[in-house]
């Protein structure tokens, strides 16, 4: 039988293959108006990955925006305790975990068995987002890959609100129209400041305890982790694939849920 999980976000669905020795395979696809095509595509992509085919024989665990619209899902759980599943599996050390997705991000305490025991979310401004990233990135005409590495040489942070995304993108506007300009690499390290600053303020409500995991596609951007580990005052730990952690969280489920059935 082959065991999936399948992040369906607003942006990408992620799928992954799990096989006896941990992941087999895993896909990040463009997600499209309806989550039960984007589902099908990442997984028959994954599954193609490690030399499987789509088969009645396919248990999938769902997780994300549109997980619960995908019909041949045995079961859809939210993605917090898909997260926690998933980063135990890679880091059974972690006890926090600060998500930073395309639209929302949130952080999650874990006890030591890798259970989601608290968490703190918000998804109603864009400015801690990978999409708010996109948006600047965009302004300032640089990927953000050179805007990472530009990061690494600000000698200050500009000031940059982090109480909404449009009057941020006024305020990084501002900036490049001083005379004279603020200069860029400070212009972005006050950009990630930001983006870090929504993070901290739900890090203190919840409580911070090490080990550290930063997940979802922003964790990427080692720009934007040099502040966030800066702020915390230590180091972080992001997996190598940190987009998927959801998706193989949710892939570890499906394993335990047909481990349970054998058994009954």
């Amino acid at each position: 039988m082959h065991l999936l999980g399948i992040d369906v976000g607003s942006l990408t669905t992620k799928a992954v293959v799990l096989g006896d020795g941990g992941v087999l395979s895993y896909s990040i696809t463009e997600s499209g108006d309806e989550s039960e095509q984007s589902a099908t595509a990442a997984m028959g992509q994954a599954l193609r990955s490690a030399g499987l085919g789509i088969g009645d024989d396919t248990y999938a665990v769902t997780t994300g925006a549109g997980g619960k619209a995908v019909s041949f899902s045995r079961q859809h759980k939210s993605v917090n305790t898909c997260l926690a599943r998933g980063i135990f599996h890679l880091f059974p050390e972690v006890r926090t975990v600060i998500d930073m997705g395309a639209e929302s991000s949130g952080v999650l305490k874990l006890n030591a068995r890798g259970r989601l025991t608290d968490w703190e979310s918000q998804d109603k401004c864009a400015s801690g987002t990978g999409i708010f990233l996109q948006q600047m990135s965009k302004l300032m005409r640089m990927s953000l890959e050179e805007m990472s590495e530009l990061s690494f040489e600000a000698k200050a942070r500009a000031e940059v609100s982090n109480t909404c995304a449009v009057f941020a993108e006024s305020e990084v506007i501002s900036h490049v129209h001083r005379k004279p300009p603020t200069p860029t690499a400070d212009l972005v390290a006050g950009i990630y400041a930001s983006m870090v600053s929504r993070v901290m303020v739900m890090c203190k409500l919840i409580g911070i305890e090490r080990e550290v995991a930063v997940v979802g596609g922003v964790a990427l951007n080692k720009g934007l982790i040099n502040i966030v580990e800066q702020e915390l005052g230590f180091k972080v730990m992001v997996p190598e694939v940190p987009q998927i952690v959801a998706a193989l969280g949710a892939g570890i489920i499906a394993r335990e849920n047909v481990e349970k059935e054998s058994e009954g």
